[in-house]
């Protein structure tokens, strides 16, 4: 199973993750889907934004009941020479699932692979760990949807914001 994951940052120093569960990159709908509301969220600090977000992915990980392969994350895997928060993830979890990182803007220095969906302009920004990032960035090419953002990542976007998908 495939879970791609993002986490929303209130006002309020809370958050809320949301995971999408899916078992194959075109489907158009969730197997499953989990939301977690997190008290306790640490502060950003530039270039760690790992140290932020990895203790909520990590959170959602613990109440996804399906056994995961694959792990998407909003961001990252790696900023060029410097480790990102999926491989971060990628390195907790032993090493044992792929982690796949989609950014929206680019990280100066990064060797992300561009990929162009729905006709949108700006490329997405793809790197990974554990899978060639040319097999990740074509996984991502054909997720399902015709806009920018695949339609299962746009959910989890939208579970971590409203709790729910819109």
């Amino acid at each position: 199973m495939i879970a791609a994951v993002d986490v929303y940052y209130r006002d309020d120093a809370t958050a809320m993750a949301g995971a999408v569960v899916f078992p194959g990159f075109a489907d158009s709908a969730a197997y499953r889907t989990y939301t977690l509301s997190i008290s306790v969220v640490e502060n950003y600090v530039p270039g760690q934004f790992y140290r932020r977000e990895l203790p909520c992915i990590l959170a959602i990980l613990k109440i996804i009941e399906e056994e995961i392969d694959i792990m998407i994350v909003d961001g990252y895997v790696n900023l060029g020479k410097n480790p990102g928060l999926g491989q971060h993830l990628y390195n907790i979890l032993d090493e044992k699932k792929k982690v796949i990182g989609i950014a929206k803007k680019h990280f100066r220095g990064s060797d992300a692979l561009k990929v162009f969906r729905g006709g949108s302009m700006r490329p997405l920004y793809i790197t990974a760990a554990g899978i060639e990032p040319s097999m990740a960035a074509k996984l991502i090419a054909q997720m399902h949807g015709k806009h920018r953002l695949p339609t299962l990542l746009r959910q989890a976007d939208s579970l971590s914001r409203y709790g729910e998908a819109k």
